[in-house]
């Protein structure tokens, strides 16, 4: 870098959604708006009713609360700031700004794996190993397996935040997203060193994400033959019931960031880039309590009494 004059960039401009047409941006909003109020009512309805129903105080349930939270955080991280940048033209972010969204963006990102991977792990025991279900998945083995996952993903936020802010940005400051993307903030680094801190960003995320699914992958493997040896078609069904909206969840997790990251690279236009991120930004997390309230039988009978249990004294 010696011998060069940079301009050091102190604050980034978010493109977003400012190349779609005017007249469509608050079609885009209300819509984005909707669903965002309804990713955080959902979650917060199921922890409400995990919480008040003590049928459903089980390991199983305890997970699926702290993935609840972890959603709420995520969207909490990402969609308001996408939200206001429809609406406003001003669509600078500050440095300081940017590298806090990422870092919560990543922490919450990953605690979100790291629960699946737990919740994977939960029916495993439960279904393979029910005789020690009770030892292995005790409150206190719960709690720190809770614990461990928001933990794993605070370090991981901090170390990707830490390592993409160690770098020198200069020249432009246009991030092509409605967020700071770690690769869409990368491209505008310089310096020697900015090709092999990609190449690590890009190997710590997948060799992280794909170790979550693997191990997803090797429990259910495990699962499948367990039910497989069920000698009853009603008792395989039974069992199999219990894993659905876990592995429904999985599937559109997986496979909305497969859609995003591991596309192939072509003449892509910017707009439907953009587009395509939000279903995993903001999608996904939508879609997460319908199927953990349609496809979970037991959740699903909590919700509806604990929804009469408030219209009876309303009728009444």
């Amino acid at each position: 870098m010696a011998g060069q004059n940079y301009s050091m960039v102190t604050e980034f401009i978010l493109v977003g959604f400012s190349n779609f047409p005017r007249h469509l941006l608050p079609t885009f909003f209300l819509l984005y708006l909707l669903m965002y109020l309804f990713t955080l009512l959902g979650n917060l309805l199921i922890m409400a009713t995990v919480w008040s129903e003590r049928s459903l105080h089980t390991p199983m349930y305890l997970f699926l609360c702290a993935l609840s939270t972890s959603e709420i955080l995520f969207t909490v991280a990402v969609t308001p700031r996408m939200l206001v940048d429809m609406l406003f033209t001003h669509r600078i972010i500050t440095w300081t700004a940017c590298a806090s969204q990422m870092f919560f963006s990543f922490t919450f990102g990953f605690t979100h794996s790291f629960l699946l991977m737990i919740m994977g792990y939960d029916r495993y025991v439960a279904i393979c190993h029910p005789l020690r279900y009770n030892v292995l998945m005790s409150p206190r083995g719960c709690a720190r397996l809770v614990s461990l996952s928001w933990a794993g993903g605070s370090v991981m936020g901090m170390m990707l935040t830490l390592i993409v802010f160690h770098l020198t940005f200069c020249g432009s400051n246009v991030i092509h997203h409605f967020v700071c993307h770690v690769l869409s903030l990368l491209k505008l680094a310089c310096g020697k060193e900015t090709s092999s801190v990609t190449l690590a960003v890009i190997l710590v995320c997948v060799s992280a994400l794909m170790g979550c699914l693997f191990l997803i992958v090797l429990s259910y493997v495990f699962i499948v033959a367990a039910i497989l040896r069920i000698p009853s078609a009603e008792g395989r069904h039974k069992t199999f019931s219990t894993c659905v909206s876990h592995l429904t969840v999985v599937i559109v997790h997986y496979g909305f960031a497969s859609i995003i990251y591991l596309k192939p690279k072509g003449p892509h236009s910017m707009d439907s880039n953009t587009l395509m991120a939000t279903t995993y930004t903001v999608f996904t997390p939508f879609l997460s309590p319908i199927i953990f309230s349609l496809r979970n039988k037991e959740l699903k009978n909590a919700l509806k009494k604990s929804f009469q249990r408030k219209v009876s004294p309303l009728s009444s």
